[in-house]
């Protein structure tokens, strides 16, 4: 992976905003990689993505951030500037179900996942012979015993003590609690296996069936305080027929579920992803 900086910009939309940048990267010979901008007509906002080879630049990171700062201030910017060599630090929850945790797990394993995945956290443990198989320390939190409250209170302390940045909910069939959700708000990815806002809730493909839909889905997005209507990052869907049963919808949304969630994760670790009210930007 070649070494870049990542700056990602939010701000009012204006004249002058692309050039005060380009100005700014060129007076510090930088070369720009890969540039994405995209304009909201409605809210009058601009998003705006740069990579920019450090080979190039004559700026270390922390030069950049206190250069680019006054700029950044004239154009009431929103914004960040990322190390894409600086690995973020991935938890993944989980329940029974394996597969999207196993399809992370393989992706990760073989490099096309850039992060760090220091633990796994279930609610079961069941799922800890995969862990063991990728050598990741493994957390039973046993939800019957300790009753919600409790439970949700140990997970929270192994997400700050394992220092992470990003929460992947791998078919983890748990509500996170409000507290958490704010706490973690924007580092929190879920997936669900539906096409939302269509068949929200539990057993979405047996709603599916009994709707006779000739398409079903999986969505991969934020979690919030509003269950399974947190900002959409990536969408996956599969045509069926008229003679798929809602056991083949589920083995076929499978396939939407892991390739969903994997998009998703990647579009974040790699800082695709800009959050605009209930919704996303993605320079995918």
């Amino acid at each position: 992976m070649h070494h870049t900086f990542r700056l990602i910009i939010d701000c009012p939309d204006q004249v002058g905003l692309v050039a005060g940048v380009s100005q700014f990267l060129a007076d510090h010979n930088a070369s720009i990689l890969e540039a994405s901008h995209h304009t909201d007509l409605q809210t009058g906002r601009f998003f705006m993505r740069h990579e920019i080879s450090t080979d190039s630049i004559n700026l270390s990171y922390d030069r950049f951030i206190e250069e680019f700062t006054p700029l950044a201030n004239h154009f009431q910017m929103e914004w960040k500037l990322t190390d894409s060599s600086k690995k973020q630090r991935v938890a993944l929850l989980a329940s029974l179900e394996s597969h999207c945790l196993v399809d992370i797990l393989h992706r990760w394993h073989t490099g096309e996942l850039h992060c760090d995945i220091p633990c796994i956290i279930g609610n079961h443990p069941q799922l800890k012979q995969f862990a063991d198989w990728y050598k990741v320390p493994f957390h039973w939190v046993d939800f019957k015993t300790l009753g919600k409250e409790a439970a949700f209170k140990q997970i929270e302390v192994l997400l700050d003590e394992y220092k992470i940045d990003l929460t992947v909910l791998a078919r983890f069939m748990q509500i996170l609690p409000d507290s958490l959700c704010k706490k973690l708000a924007g580092k929190v990815i879920n997936i669900h296996h539906s096409f939302l806002p269509s068949f929200a809730g539990a057993k979405p493909y047996q709603q599916a069936y009994e709707r006779g839909v000739k398409l079903i889905g999986a969505t991969c997005h934020y979690v919030t305080s509003d269950l399974d209507e947190g900002p959409i990052i990536e969408q996956s869907v599969k045509r069926i027929s008229h003679s798929d049963s809602a056991t083949d919808m589920v083995r076929k949304g499978k396939d939407c579920e892991v390739n969903a969630l994997a998009h998703g994760v990647r579009y974040h670790l790699e800082d695709r992803v800009i959050i605009h009210h209930n919704k996303t930007v993605v320079f995918a």
